[in-house]
């Protein structure tokens, strides 16, 4: 498989190439030159499949032969060594739980993943350098999936007091090869200064960079898997099957798109956005505008530039074609935690503050058919933002050790206002 710039389709690299860099040259993000349809056969046995067998099926295109299906299959037993659930939480309306993981958190796939095959394809001689911006829990399950991984360094940028303080913890207790920079600014700034990074020749003759955002195509394409792991079952059903993403950076969402176009059942995807909608008033017809970010319970979506709209775009370059497959809405603070305590005390049911908003948008979208069925995606575990809920909630949710044995550790980051110059001078001095 070819990899070219979404800016210029003759800009082109190998797998190994795209994920190294991370970012093309010109500024673009890379995509594969073609979406592999998969064959009717391996959709009849979708269910009989294991799920490593499935992952590698779907994945082999992507990566070629530039890492052996072998070695693949290793990588992908580890990633996907959890479990996806679809839990009923109302009729025919069911949450996907990607927060199985070791940081609980749907980032655990995509992060794993890039990190094992930056791990493969290092030069042990010389280190990348991977450099990663969070709105929470991108940080945490980067951190995790590379910790301790030969060859690596990785710069963690975070928002000052706009994660929750489980995520804070999570990104900043690790130590060894991971280093937390917390930035006086917005999750857009943190994004901008690893952008420019990635385009100043200084930084990239001293430094061997890479990324960790969704940005790297090793991060998004596996976000494909679970939908395929989760949704196979709907495949031989006579129902509309919606599907409603929680959007930040549009990652996830592209990745649910991707598995369509090969060939994955799903009749709508909807976007659901905080007041950080920029996409869902393109969708509704206004232009696609930038615009600083507003910080909200659901802080995983606080962006107001989210970088894979360009790949959306250029997989969709006419509004009326991607509206065909998207549509979107989006909630405030307040219709989000009433939405919180609604799904609550009818099902007992307790979404996290994302999955909310998800719900929100997916119960909206299904009022246009009346033989769907739905699926809100939960990203994260609740006691992440713990903070968010009522004391009654929180005595019903209880903290997972997976996360509790963060809270005691002693928080270590290095401040940082938020001037490209700045973090450039903490990187040339490395």
């Amino acid at each position: 498989m070819i990899y070219h710039s979404t800016r210029d389709i003759e800009n082109t690299v190998s797998f190994k190439e795209a994920v190294i860099k991370g970012l093309a040259s010109d500024g673009g993000l890379f995509v594969p030159e073609s979406i592999e349809k998969l064959s009717k056969e391996f959709f009849d046995n979708i269910e009989d499949m294991s799920v490593v067998d499935l992952a590698t099926e779907v994945m082999k295109p992507y990566v070629g032969d530039e890492i052996p299906e072998t070695e693949l299959k290793n990588i992908l037993e580890e990633v996907l060594s959890f479990d996806f659930p679809l839990v009923e939480v109302d009729e025919n309306k069911f949450a996907l739980e990607l927060f199985h993981g070791p940081t609980l958190a749907f980032k655990d796939v995509g992060a794993g993943f890039l990190a094992r095959c930056l791990g493969y394809f290092s030069d042990k001689n010389r280190k990348v350098t991977v450099l990663v911006a969070t709105s929470g829990d991108t940080g945490s399950a980067v951190a995790n999936g590379f910790y301790g991984v030969e060859g690596t360094e990785v710069v963690i940028l975070y928002p000052s007091g706009k994660v929750s303080a489980s995520q804070e913890k999570q990104l900043t207790t690790y130590g060894g090869n991971i280093t937390a920079l917390e930035v006086d600014g917005t999750f857009d700034d943190c994004q901008a200064m690893v952008k420019q990074a990635f385009q100043d020749s200084e930084l990239n003759n001293h430094l061997n960079l890479s990324s960790a955002n969704s940005i790297n195509v090793a991060r998004f394409i596996p976000q494909a898997l679970y939908y395929f792991i989760a949704l196979g079952k709907f495949m031989k059903g006579d129902k509309d099957i919606f599907v409603s993403v929680p959007s930040g950076n549009f990652g996830n969402i592209l990745a649910g798109i991707y598995a369509k176009n090969m060939g994955l059942k799903v009749d709508k995807f909807i976007v659901s956005n905080n007041v950080n909608n920029p996409v869902v008033e393109y969708l509704n017809g206004d232009d696609f505008r930038t615009r600083p970010s507003i910080h909200t319970v659901s802080n995983a979506m606080d962006i107001g530039a989210p970088s894979n709209f360009e790949r959306l775009q250029f997989l969709y370059p006419e509004l009326s074609d991607l509206k065909e497959v998207v549509e979107g809405y989006s909630y405030s603070d307040e219709e989000t935690l009433e939405s919180i305590e609604d799904i609550y005390k009818r099902t007992s049911y307790l979404p996290d503050p994302h999955g909310a908003v998800a719900y929100l948008g997916l119960t909206e979208a299904m009022k246009s058919s009346d033989n769907a069925v739905g699926v809100f995606v939960e990203t994260a575990h609740p006691a992440k933002f713990i903070e968010t809920f009522t004391e009654e909630q929180k005595s019903k949710l209880g903290v997972p050790e997976r996360l509790s044995k963060f809270m005691d550790k002693e928080k270590v980051s290095i401040k940082m206002d938020n001037t490209f110059g700045s973090f450039k001078e903490y990187l040339l001095s490395r």
